[in-house]
């Protein structure tokens, strides 16, 4: 199955609905008494400019606007490459464990999803590895933001009874060998905290509070709010859009047949089976 597969163009667009202006401080006097043989500008970022001009049309504040917009809009697409790159990382390391088998039902309470934090790898990837200074510690936050929604929704999965093990419903042996579950959605698996990454807000507020704050002290304007919704808007479609896209698969499921007498009793139900915790269950 694809991994997650973020639509930027949806966080650039929530960023604009921000209009965010530059320069932050304006003395319309100042600019009416100096700039009007200046006038003409447009903005170079179409569609979706990220930022507007405090004088619309003045060439300095909208060349300010385009380069400022750039990078951010660079900084965006970084970062949500960097958390699909980190989330393929996870995919080929989850797994379920300490599942129960009684019959054809698969048991697990929440935290049978295991698999590797995010940060790291978020903080490593290749496109934003090599960040410094001010952009090194805004992507610290992203990634520590979005590690921690995303381990906290993992921690909440649970499989309540789903039909994993049909063959284990009447086995004609003491002992059920491992075998694949059937496959079935992700989604299928309840989480209770699936806002944690299929809202913004959890997400966004995670970033905020990662931030240094020294630097949300310098951001009059609160732009890196605007900055962490628009990552964030992008990135929890991204996951609400995967989750009924990802199959759970490989899963084997093994067991003991107690009942198992023959000739009497020559097929009998799997009873506090169990499953092989090795990797791969959302691998394809």
């Amino acid at each position: 199955m694809p991994p997650i597969n973020p639509i930027k163009i949806l966080g650039h667009a929530w960023f604009m609905s921000k209009q965010k202006k530059l320069p932050i401080k304006f003395d319309s006097k100042y600019y009416k008494d100096r700039y009007k043989a200046d006038m003409g500008g447009a903005p170079k970022q179409v569609p979706i400019p990220w930022f507007m001009s405090a004088q619309p049309g003045y060439k300095p504040y909208q060349e300010t606007c385009d380069k400022i917009g750039k990078d951010f809009a660079d900084f965006h697409d970084a970062m949500v490459d960097a958390v699909q790159f980190s989330h393929n990382m996870w995919k080929l390391q989850a797994k379920f464990k300490d599942l129960k088998v009684m019959a054809v039902a698969a048991i697990g309470s929440p935290g049978c999803l295991d698999g590797p934090e995010l940060e790291s790898n978020i903080k490593n990837a290749p496109m934003v590895a090599s960040f410094q200074g001010n952009m090194a510690k805004h992507r610290d936050a992203v990634a520590k933001g979005v590690s921690k929604c995303f381990k906290d929704w993992q921690k909440s999965v649970s499989v309540t009874g789903l039909p994993w093990a049909p063959a284990g419903a009447a086995f004609p042996g003491p002992m059920m060998p491992p075998i694949p579950n059937v496959p079935m959605p992700l989604i299928a698996c309840i989480a209770s905290d699936l806002t944690k990454v299929g809202m913004k807000d959890d997400m966004a507020k995670a970033m905020n509070d990662a931030l240094d704050g020294g630097l949300k002290d310098k951001d009059k304007d609160k732009q890196y709010e605007a900055l962490h919704e628009a990552i964030a808007m992008t990135l929890s479609l991204a996951f609400l859009l995967w989750l009924p896209q990802q199959q759970v698969m490989l899963c084997m499921c093994k067991g003991p047949i107690p009942t198992f007498a023959p000739p009497v009793v020559p097929v009998g139900p799997v009873l506090n089976g169990d499953n092989l915790a090795v990797p791969g269950h959302v691998m394809a």
